[in-house]
């Protein structure tokens, strides 16, 4: 039997999941990714977005370097970046982080100076929410975990 503490968490979670659907901030491909994820991978999930949040990190600083070098040049190197941090959103299904680098991907085409650096603070807005949420969720889910391995004892 699981504690009633597990039942609300299950709840707790599955709320802030349809919350994340329903403002767009994830897409299907996370629950795809939900799929993957069994009794002997019990943090796929979380590992998984731990690794792209750190490679995400990386990505983000690099395209503000490239930002303020304000050479034109560096459009093409700022695209190849955005290319891989969509790549990767749109596997772990953070979609609006993918949707604000398309955008992002239009100024650059564009050589439009003012139009990357919103698009980049709108990116780093994005991705910080993102992550936030994500961290949310994986505490409840590991709090739902621990809570749903306590056994009450029987009352007689």
């Amino acid at each position: 039997m699981l504690g009633l503490g597990a039942d609300l968490l299950w709840v707790d979670m599955n709320r802030l999941l349809s919350f994340l659907f329903h403002q767009g901030v994830l897409d299907e491909q996370f629950l795809q990714l939900h799929q993957l994820q069994d009794e002997t991978s019990p943090n796929f999930v979380s590992e998984v977005v731990n690794i792209y949040f750190h490679e995400s990190e990386k990505l983000l600083k690099n395209l503000r370097e490239l930002l303020m070098e304000k050479e034109l040049s560096e459009y093409k190197r700022i695209g190849i970046h955005l290319n891989e941090l969509i790549g990767s959103s749109s596997s772990i299904g953070a979609k609006r982080v993918t949707n604000v680098c398309i955008s992002f991907q239009a100024a650059t085409h564009q050589n439009n100076p003012v139009g990357c650096m919103r698009a980049l603070e709108m990116l780093e807005h994005e991705y910080c929410y993102l992550k936030n949420k994500l961290h949310e969720l994986f505490q409840i889910e590991q709090q739902r975990a621990l809570a749903a391995r306590v056994r009450y004892p029987v009352q007689n």
